[in-house]
């Protein structure tokens, strides 16, 4: 590889074309884009669906939409007509991966499904189907938004208080995480590719992300046959681990062995609690964590919150701030890390995964729907003429049909 491939990402050279909408897909995609995959968004006539999902919006296009999809073109293709699925066969004639989120059995019912049309010509292609539950079994075929999979798996059960009953984790982190297990499944069948010459099918769901990451909640079940509960903020293994109050600011800290609850108990002044039956071992501080709390704020609550955080962690206690949003964005650390970004208009979290010799890079803003229809056409080898019949026929949509 050059060092201009190199300098262009670990991905230079790699083709994706992506059918997926909402968010596990995008984010997924995006995340190939970043690190110099091409991706080629190909949006339904009437767009994908988060562009409309805001406020806020900028010239039209919202927030949701514009976290998800930076580094890639877009396309309109009606694919519910043949002459789009046509298209969409030439676009794969190149490309290394496919990408969508269609219900389970829609392209089959077109005719491009994997097993039959797909894998047979082309057979290097891999193709990964993001869906809610599968294509079978009790739940197969049926929808399926982040916060439904949430209550299937469980996730509400373990998060919030007593007092707030289940609740929906703000982040949508099992959209996010199937985002993040696909490309990772992506990226394997590409690198097993380069034995067996061949591609396969990824069938990735958001309910097995979901049940895949209720760490350390089914864990924990399946060795004590109890039934997790919420514990607000406290982890339910470790303590203390957990959101204290202090004269400022909440803040929160987290004392994964004994070592760390003593060098707290330095800082705070209280040299008694580890000494303390209750408190001496971590077992004893996840049972007796309502007691430690009270101990631990009556002497936090007379203090600087920014203080005491740095204090922790000078003394080797992992310790911070809850800050906000806007905190989080402008915060220094957050521009020493070059995790706020900005191009043009555009401002947005940057790339958390840090090369020393493949950087990735924001190399364009997300797209205005359409908007490279007709270049990508061109690419492929369709002519003027064609791509006009195209537009006129409506296979090419060039502006969103509501």
């Amino acid at each position: 590889m050059s060092q201009d491939n190199h300098a262009a990402g670990a991905l230079a050279g790699k083709r994706v074309i992506d059918l997926t909408r909402v968010l596990g897909g995008p984010y997924c995609t995006q995340v190939l884009g970043d690190h110099g995959a091409e991706v080629i968004k190909v949006e339904p006539p009437q767009g994908d669906e988060v562009r409309d999902w805001g406020p806020p919006f900028h010239e039209g296009d919202a927030s949701y939409f514009i976290g998800l999809n930076r580094n890639k073109r877009s396309m309109g293709l009606d694919l519910s007509k043949p002459e789009g699925r046509d298209v969409l066969m030439r676009l794969l004639e190149d490309a290394d991966v496919l990408i969508e989120n269609y219900k389970p059995g829609t392209l089959e019912r077109w005719g491009i499904g994997y097993a039959d049309t797909l894998s047979k010509k082309f057979p290097k292609l891999v193709h990964c189907r993001i869906s809610g539950y599968g294509g079978e079994g009790p739940l197969g075929g049926f929808p399926g938004y982040d916060a439904i999979i949430q209550g299937a798996a469980g996730w509400f059960s373990v998060n919030g208080t007593t007092e707030s009953g289940p609740t929906r984790v703000g982040i949508p982190m099992v959209d996010m995480g199937t985002g993040l297990y696909a490309a990772i499944a992506i990226l394997m069948a590409i690198i097993e590719r380069e034995t067996s010459s061949q591609g396969q099918y990824i069938d990735m769901t958001l309910f097995d992300s979901a049940v895949s990451l209720m760490h350390p909640y089914t864990i924990n079940y399946l060795l004590s046959d109890k039934v997790p509960v919420a514990t607000g903020n406290a982890h339910p293994n470790v303590g203390p681990y957990d959101k204290f109050r202090t004269k400022t600011v909440d803040i929160f800290f987290g004392c994964g062995n004994d070592r760390a609850f003593s060098r707290l108990c330095e800082v705070l002044e209280r040299p008694d609690l580890p000494k303390d039956p209750r408190f001496e071992a971590n077992s004893g501080r996840v049972t007796n964590r309502e007691e430690l709390r009270v101990e631990l704020e009556s002497v936090l609550i007379r203090l600087d919150g920014e203080d005491v955080c740095k204090r922790l962690m000078e003394a080797g206690v992992p310790a911070g701030p809850v800050l906000d949003t806007a905190q989080m964005y402008h915060h220094e650390h957050t521009k020493h890390r070059e995790m706020a970004v900005s191009r043009d208009w555009y401002r947005m979290s940057g790339i958390p995964i840090k090369f020393s010799r493949t950087p990735g890079s924001i190399r364009s803003t997300p797209p205005k729907f359409g908007v490279h229809g007709r270049e990508v056409l061109a690419e492929i080898g369709y002519g003027a003429d064609e791509i006009e019949t195209l537009a006129a026929d409506g296979i090419l949509v060039e502006e969103r049909r509501r």
